[in-house]
């Protein structure tokens, strides 16, 4: 039986550490801010007025809580409330009023792989005819990519029924 050192081989790829152990202070220590921008769900203003939040990498056949603050809209006042949604994936539980503008908290569940956008339509209570889009953005993956680091905002609360392959929709077109 042949044996072969492979790390002696230099044109092997791979990670090469320095040869002397990194300086506390030096230009190769790495600093991170207390919160990366990154670790928290994101909501955005679209152009229309409407929202965009991004909710991160979820796993399928997951459910999960996510929360998240939607600024003040003047248009729908302090009081307001999720119009009916035809959508089973995701349902709002609770809206409260707070000094930044509304905290929002909902279910949803990953039915599907890949980048999914789920609406919902929330209105004023008080004028019925005022009214803005939210759409809720994930990255799902499927259950042999790990689980993922969920961001501040987002609990998964259970999963549902074991993923079945040959019953997920192909995306070769998304």
């Amino acid at each position: 039986m042949a044996t072969a050192n492979k790390g002696t081989n230099p044109k092997v790829g791979g990670v090469r550490f320095a040869t002397t152990p990194a300086v506390e202070g030096s230009s190769s220590h790495v600093h991170f801010d207390e919160k990366l921008h990154d670790s928290v769900v994101m909501v955005s203003q679209e152009k229309e007025g409407d929202f965009l939040v991004k909710v991160g990498f979820l796993k399928i056949m997951h459910k999960y809580e996510i929360t998240f603050i939607l600024p003040f809209v003047q248009l729908l006042g302090k009081d307001i409330c999720a119009a009916p949604l035809s959508n089973l994936n995701l349902k709002v539980t609770n809206i409260t009023p707070v000094p930044e503008g509304y905290r929002v908290k909902c279910e949803y569940v990953a039915h599907r792989e890949g980048v999914l956008r789920e609406e919902m339509v929330l209105r004023s209570e008080s004028n019925h005819s005022a009214s803005i889009k939210v759409v809720v953005q994930a990255r799902v993956m499927d259950r042999h990519h790990g689980t993922p680091m969920l961001l501040e905002g987002v609990k998964c609360i259970g999963a549902e029924l074991e993923y079945d392959s040959e019953q997920s929709e192909w995306h070769g077109f998304d």
